[in-house]
């Protein structure tokens, strides 16, 4: 069976017409050439070149051999590229996870900007998931990579995955408009005891409520849960409609609903984490393309392994 360096051999002849010129193009010796050419006939059964001591010519049967060895040359070529690509981390498919307020701040945009710029053969699939269902989506194979909030809480997760901080971003207090404190430049957690709170449900969203608990206890309070829904816009809804106030990231400034005020927290615990999680054994070459294309994004002073 006939081989690539064959194929390229009678390429190159049936381009120049010529044995001397395209043994100079291949920077080989023309005997060699010659007998390469003369196997490939062989192999197939046909004359593909017509020559003499003066002249080179195609036959029929080497003009339609030659659409096809450029053909396969070109498909070869493709091949190679495309697993060059793929090894680089520039093809493939990267499953990519977030949390609603991850997905507010700049950094996922913007990595996801660059990263299309860089790497636009990889195709990206994405999904809105709390941060413990990222973990165990993680550990289970089922997404690539996280944009989290907090660190792992179950062992097995913690040993399996790798955790890349991001920011440390501030916590502000969400207060309804027409509230007594909603006009204030900072607040205290002592300033909100005994008001009124808006949460998610613990079991959705256990990094806010518990960060919650523990800055009231810090203030010696329990807050006072009042209602809780499911997703962030909805508990900032409830805020507006002046029912409680409600633990939030700074990022969620963005969302501007009219009847509620953010109030900056004086706090050095008031803050939430944002991470990139990923699994320790993960071999993707996409995935550090991705986490590199993340780590420029966020400033030096912000980058910590976990």
């Amino acid at each position: 069976m006939f081989d690539f360096r064959q194929l390229r051999y009678f390429v190159a002849v049936a381009r120049e017409l010529s044995f001397t010129r395209a043994a100079q193009q291949l920077h080989i010796s023309q005997p060699p050439l010659s007998q390469q050419i003369q196997a490939l006939e062989n192999d197939l059964g046909v004359q593909l070149l017509a020559r003499n001591k003066r002249n080179v010519a195609l036959t029929e049967p080497g003009r339609v051999f030659l659409e096809q060895a450029q053909a396969i040359l070109a498909m070869a070529e493709e091949a190679r590229s495309r697993v060059a690509e793929a090894a680089a981390g520039f093809s493939g498919l990267l499953r990519l996870a977030y949390t609603l307020s991850a997905s507010l701040h700049p950094v996922l945009p913007q990595s996801l900007l660059r990263f299309g710029q860089r790497a636009p053969e990889v195709r990206l699939h994405l999904s809105e998931m709390y941060t413990e269902s990222q973990f165990s989506a993680l550990h289970a194979g089922q997404i690539d990579i996280g944009f989290v909030r907090d660190l792992p809480s179950h062992e097995d997760n913690a040993r399996a995955l790798r955790l890349h901080v991001l920011d440390r971003e501030p916590l502000l207090l969400a207060v309804p408009t027409g509230h007594r404190l909603a006009k204030r430049h900072i607040l205290r957690m002592e300033d909100v005891a005994g008001a009124a709170f808006v949460v998610q449900p613990r079991e959705l969203a256990a990094t806010l409520y518990d960060r919650l608990a523990k800055l009231a206890a810090h203030a010696g309070f329990r807050p006072n849960i009042c209602q809780e829904a499911q997703q962030l816009n909805g508990v900032l809804a409830l805020v507006a409609a002046g029912i409680g106030m409600a633990l939030v990231p700074a990022t969620m400034r963005v969302v501007r609903l009219p009847g509620v005020s953010y109030v900056p927290l004086e706090d050095p615990e008031a803050y939430l984490l944002l991470a990139i999680a990923h699994r320790i054994d993960d071999p993707s070459p996409a995935l550090a393309q991705f986490i590199a294309t993340v780590m420029e994004t966020v400033p030096r002073e912000a980058k910590h392994d976990s």
